[in-house]
């Protein structure tokens, strides 16, 4: 994969620079410039959130909640319906990478433990994360949005919000119909 990705930005660099033009030579250390201080930033948040990660599994932090979760609901609907709260709420204040890194380890193990397919719990993860973008008061795109098109934050939540419930019942739908996330890799 890192080879790919290297592969890629010098493939981008040779077409915007030489074949379209549209990025002059004289420009490229001004561009390089004003990624370094966002990339930067990207890679200490993903370097926290690993660190964070690792505490928690060398804590054991993963097998304490697992046993404290089944010896409080031993119900796999009212589980998946926790479960996608709470990651509704995790997707409103983190970004992806990080709830990947610090999220994840946490809610595999009870997965396992109450009978869900490693794949359907994935998707369960990732539509839930992508709700919580869109989900007010803190959902991050909505945050992008905003500064992206320049209207206000209540504007954009008002026009997301249709779509925001469509999400809401794809999350609902895939999360109680595993059928939907397991059928495509069942067959191979």
């Amino acid at each position: 994969m890192v080879e790919v990705s290297a592969a890629s930005v010098i493939y981008v660099f040779i077409v915007e620079v030489f074949i379209h033009r549209d990025i002059k030579i004289r420009d490229v250390p001004k561009i390089f410039g004003k990624a370094v201080p966002i990339i930067g930033g990207i890679l200490t948040i993903l370097a926290l959130s690993q660190a964070l990660s690792y505490f928690i599994v060398d804590t054991q932090v993963p097998e304490n909640l697992t046993r404290w979760m089944q010896s409080a609901i031993s119900s796999k609907i009212v589980f998946l319906l926790i479960l996608n709260v709470t990651l509704l709420f995790v997707g409103c204040l983190m970004d992806i990478f990080s709830a990947i890194l610090i999220v994840l380890p946490l809610i595999f193990p009870l997965g396992m433990a109450y009978g869900i397919d490693p794949v359907h719990l994935g998707i369960i993860f990732i539509t839930n994360l992508e709700a919580g973008f869109l989900t007010p008061p803190v959902g991050m795109n909505l945050f992008l949005a905003s500064y992206r098109f320049n209207k206000p934050f209540v504007t954009i939540c008002g026009n997301v919000f249709p779509f925001l419930l469509i999400r809401l019942a794809a999350v609902l739908l895939v999360t109680y119909i595993p059928f939907l996330s397991t059928f495509l890799p069942g067959l191979f």
